[in-house]
């Protein structure tokens, strides 16, 4: 009984990861064990549960079966056993999350930062990529996303306070060329675009005022892949950048970048921190979703 109940457990993992080999690394086991747990797994039900090839491993229709019945008691076992943990030992382990630079620097690493401070057996690493990562293959405890991008399947647990956009030129370029009244005069205006990764389109710059929504196709000198660089860009005279306004409130504050059409940029949700439900949640990657979570309820006032 105790083996089978292994098996099953490492069969979950198989699904999950859909890959021998990381299966075999999540659960610090050779390949050649869990392939073993496997068949004997097959054997002993008689049917077959993994298609396998050479690149990946898939489930048959009786594994996907079988995995739907497995995930909420397993997951509750994985659940109280973390819970017992987190009586008795400090947290501990690795956490690695997925985010972009100006996620870090205007929502996370305050917090981050704190979290390290507190916890020396914590240690958390960041994957700085402005594209959106797939969580499961880059094997990340969460990522942090805008609420649109968060796929239905995940977790989401909101850790910053509604922000805005900010377009913003610095004051040269604005004497030169004129300040836009309204989002159709960026025809005329020369724009920083964005492209989040190689095979993304550019940004689409979206407004809104009294119920009507604008999305611009916009063009200029220079598309840039991170944000900051096309803030600096903005901030030597090349044209109008498109970015949160957290990124830009010191130098909107300095005056050395200005903004326009801030009547056409109301307020959306901020950031969210999402994570799969399927993965196990360690005492480490707890406390950093209790710390950030508590964080934005504090700074709304709640």
């Amino acid at each position: 009984m105790r083996e089978e109940l292994s098996d099953l457990a490492l069969f979950m993992v198989v699904a999950e990861e859909k890959s021998f080999t990381r299966a075999a690394a999540h659960l610090d086991l050779s390949q050649s064990a869990v392939s073993h747990a496997m068949r004997r797994l097959e054997s002993q039900v008689g049917i077959k549960l993994l298609n396998r090839t050479s690149r990946r491993v898939s489930t048959t229709e009786a594994g996907e079966k079988l995995l739907a019945a497995l995930r909420p008691g397993l997951g509750m076992i994985r659940s109280r056993i973390e819970e017992l943990r987190l009586l008795g030992d400090a947290p501990r382990g690795l956490v690695r999350i997925a985010a972009s630079k100006p996620v870090l620097r205007t929502v996370l690493w305050p917090k981050l930062s704190r979290i390290v401070e507190d916890y020396p057996e914590i240690q958390i690493e960041l994957n700085l990529e402005s594209r959106l990562s797939d969580l499961t293959e880059g094997r990340f405890d969460a990522g942090i996303r805008l609420r649109e991008f968060v796929s239905p399947d995940m977790i989401a647990v909101r850790i910053s306070p509604p922000i805005r956009m900010a377009a913003v030129a610095a004051p040269g370029y604005l004497q030169r060329h004129g300040v836009p009244a309204h989002p159709d005069d960026l025809d005329r205006h020369a724009c920083l675009g964005l492209r989040f990764h190689a095979h993304a389109p550019t940004y689409d710059w979206e407004f809104e005022k009294d119920g009507e929504a604008i999305e611009k196709k916009t063009s200029g000198p220079f598309v840039f892949s991170e944000s900051d660089i096309c803030v600096e860009a903005a901030r030597a005279g090349h044209g109008i950048a498109f970015v949160t306004e957290p990124e830009v409130v010191d130098d909107i504050e300095a005056g050395t970048l200005r903004r326009v059409l801030a009547d056409w940029c109301p307020p959306f949700d901020g950031y969210y921190l999402c994570y799969s439900g399927r993965r196990n949640i360690s005492s480490a990657f707890r406390l950093v979703i209790d710390r950030l979570k508590c964080d934005v309820l504090a700074e709304a006032g709640e």
